[in-house]
């Protein structure tokens, strides 16, 4: 199944010159999402995983259900201000800016094995940012799963030495 059909490119989002790869028509299609699940399901089932660890905010929506699919945990990588608990953070250069995630202090045990999924990977900072959380509380990255891959921004070369698939490349 071809899914950039239901991928739309929005230009000048969230700036000028920047062509946003909007997902939601995917979303919106059951059969197309479902695609788009099982195959990054695939993907996961060749890992041994322990937790799924997800970027806010369209990353939870295919993390999710993978980690059911799974029988793993889910664990939310997110953006400052929102966690209640004790809490990590690391900031990192956008495409566009600079940014910020934050994850629980708890919520990896050294040790697990993790697997790190977003909805579009770009310049690679959001992604390497989460890695490094990660990695500061102690679990081991087994590899990364995005819907989307920006090609031209080279956002792999910042995941180098460790597993990475896309779904969809531009």
């Amino acid at each position: 199944m071809d899914l950039k059909q239901w991928i739309r490119d929005v230009p000048n989002f969230p700036v000028e010159g920047v062509i946003f790869r909007d997902i939601t028509p995917l979303l919106q299609d059951p059969k197309a999402f479902r695609y788009a699940l099982d195959e990054l399901e695939k993907y996961c089932r060749t890992k041994e995983i322990d937790v799924i660890v997800a970027i806010e905010a369209r990353g939870y929506i295919l993390a999710a259900p993978l980690a059911d699919r799974l029988g793993v945990g889910f664990v939310p990588a997110r953006k400052p201000g929102k966690l209640p608990w004790d809490r990590i953070r690391e900031e990192y250069q956008l495409e566009y800016g600079m940014a910020a995630l934050e994850m629980h202090a708890d919520a990896i045990k050294p040790g697990q094995k993790v697997l790190i999924v977003d909805d579009v990977i770009a310049t690679g900072g959001t992604l390497s940012a989460t890695k490094r959380l990660v990695e500061r509380l102690g679990g081991q990255v087994v590899g990364f799963a995005c819907l989307v891959e920006l090609t031209f921004l080279n956002g792999r070369r910042t995941l180098e030495g460790y597993d990475f698939f896309s779904l969809i490349q531009y």
